[in-house]
């Protein structure tokens, strides 16, 4: 497990921001940021994070709240216009105020497919990050599935070997049913 020594901006900018997340609603992060937290050497200047769809009061105090905590929205400083690109399946970007990165890309759930991943979220010792995260599973079919390019073939080989214990080929064939119904 790593130290609190070894976090580096990505990892703290992550902490910070889903810190004030969980106050208002539940999440997971998703796709290379899972890879990355869990040992694999590569770059990446956004984390994707999928957010329950919540109502537009409460989206105003999460976003008045991420403005309190130094995060600014990339799209917009209006919270109803924000909340108007989350309802239309269009990801948003946070970043800290005057820091062009990292970025944190925030979508709301749009399916039973993001359901399921927000209903089997899990947090991962191994990261050091006490964040919630998709499944193993999950990240795994995604990225073989339906993402494909070699950085996320290379993404799943890591994560079936660094959680080899945690890896459910039924249940990954299950998952990219779903996938291949609901996205492809």
């Amino acid at each position: 497990m790593r130290s609190i020594s070894d976090k580096n901006i990505l990892d703290e900018f992550c902490i910070k921001f889903c810190s004030v997340v969980e106050k208002h609603c539940k999440y997971i992060v998703v796709s290379g940021f899972v890879a990355i937290s869990s040992g694999r050497t590569r770059a990446t200047e956004d984390i994707d994070m999928i957010i329950e769809r919540i109502p537009i009061e409460e989206f105003k105090k999460l976003h008045s709240d991420l403005l309190k905590n130094g995060f600014s929205c990339i799209q917009s400083e209006s919270a109803d216009e924000i909340f108007d690109y989350l309802m239309h399946n269009t990801a948003v970007r946070y970043i800290m105020k005057d820091r062009a990165l990292p970025q944190m890309e925030m979508k709301f759930a749009k399916d039973a497919l993001d359901d399921y991943q927000l209903k089997t979220r899990i947090k991962l010792p191994l990261t050091g990050l006490g964040i919630w995260f998709s499944s193993i599973n999950m990240n795994i079919a995604f990225k073989e599935e339906a993402l494909k390019s070699d950085k996320d073939l290379k993404d799943a080989e890591h994560l079936r070997k660094v959680y080899s214990e945690m890896v459910d080929e039924q249940e990954i064939s299950e998952i990219k049913k779903m996938i291949r119904k609901l996205r492809l």
